[in-house]
Order: structure tokens, then C-alpha cells, then sequence
């Protein structure tokens, strides 16, 4: 097995893809997305054991991991027309905290170069709602920077899923001979069996 061999390839963009996903469940964990959080952590668990199935030389897993990889690309594009108001979609809605908290992007307040004004009652600035603070401006509007970690986590699965189609291809059965159904594997030779 070469430096840069397909296997060598998939176990490094499943470490960036676990390394991204774990940034991004910080995020929405910080924005109180009960969606997004649990999808995040299915995800972790499948890339985990994808890399175990490429370590491990499991085909199975490596198949696991490629149909995760679909729904996965298929939520990164929801999120991504959530955020631009496509198809309908409302970047206002309840969808991804799933109606228990009136709570958004953590990045709706604390983007990069956001200043926020508070309510100018003195009353009010011990409030620990933030629904009470306008935000003034930004450098980069909070639903592009949703929008971009969905794009780096798309790049990132669909070389994934191109590297692991090709290790599923290449590989052979003789890799993966484990059966769950619980049949024991004969050698094609019996006479092997006493030398």
C-alpha cells in the first residue's frame, strides 16, 4: 500500500471530515439546533466506522459509510437552501432547533466583525435572552457562513464517496469473508485441512 493510495486517501479526508463535523456540532450546540446536533452525531458515528471499515479492510462498513455519505449530502443541501430561502424554505423558521427554543445560528450574533446593540433600557441589559440585542453589521452575514460549512462538508463527502466507491469496486470478497448470518467459511481444498 502506497503513501497515496485510495485507502490512504479515504482514512485522511474521513480524519477531516470528523474534524469539521466536530467544529460544526460545537457551533450548533452553542445555537441550542436540535436538528443539526443529532444528525452531526449519526455522522460521527458512520465516519467512525467507515475509517474502521478502511482500516479494518471491511467492505461492509465502507458500504455503510457510502450510504450515510448520500443522506448526508442530501442534508447539506437542505441546510443550504434553509439558509438562502429556497424551495419555500425560511431561514426563520423553527426547523433546526425543532420548535423547543426560539434560539438560531450561533452565528446570527457572534459572527466575525458582528457589533450588536443592545435595548437602551437600562432595565433590560441584565436580560439573558437573545432575542433582545440587534445586530448592527457584519463582515459576513451568519447564513453564509451556514452556508459555507455545508459547502466544505459537501467537497469533503463527495471525495469521500468517490474514494470509498473505488475501494468497494477493487475490493474482494476474500477481504470481508465474515457472514453475519453465521455459516462457516469451508476452504475451497479439504485436503488442506490435514497438512
Amino acid at each position: 500500500m502506497g503513501c497515496c493510495s485510495a485507502r490512504c486517501m479515504l482514512i485522511l479526508l474521513c480524519c477531516v471530515q470528523l474534524i469539521t463535523a466536530l467544529e460544526r456540532q460545537v457551533f450548533d450546540f452553542l445555537g441550542y439546533q436540535w436538528a443539526p446536533i443529532m444528525i452531526n452525531f449519526f455522522h460521527i458515528i458512520m465516519v467512525i466506522l467507515g475509517l474502521f471499515g478502511v482500516i479494518q479492510y471491511r467492505t461492509r462498513y465502507v458500504v455503510m459509510y457510502l450510504l450515510w455519505t448520500m443522506l448526508w449530502v442530501g442534508w447539506n443541501v437542505f441546510v443550504s437552501c434553509l439558509y438562502l430561502d429556497l424551495g419555500g424554505l425560511s431561514k426563520e423558521s423553527d426547523i433546526l432547533t425543532l420548535g423547543v427554543s426560539s434560539h438560531r445560528s450561533w452565528w446570527r450574533d457572534n459572527g466575525p466583525g458582528c457589533e450588536s446593540e443592545g435595548l437602551p433600557s437600562a432595565g433590560w441589559q441584565n436580560q439573558q435572552n437573545p432575542e433582545l440585542s440587534t445586530v448592527l453589521s457584519c463582515w459576513l452575514e451568519y447564513q453564509y457562513i451556514e452556508i459555507l460549512h455545508c459547502i466544505v462538508q459537501l467537497l469533503v463527502s463527495l471525495l469521500g464517496f468517490v474514494y470509498a466507491c473505488y475501494i468497494v469496486s477493487t475490493s474482494s470478497d476474500e477481504e470481508d469473508s465474515f457472514n453475519f448470518i453465521g455459516e462457516f467459511h469451508h476452504p475451497s481444498k479439504p485436503s488442506q485441512l490435514f497438512f
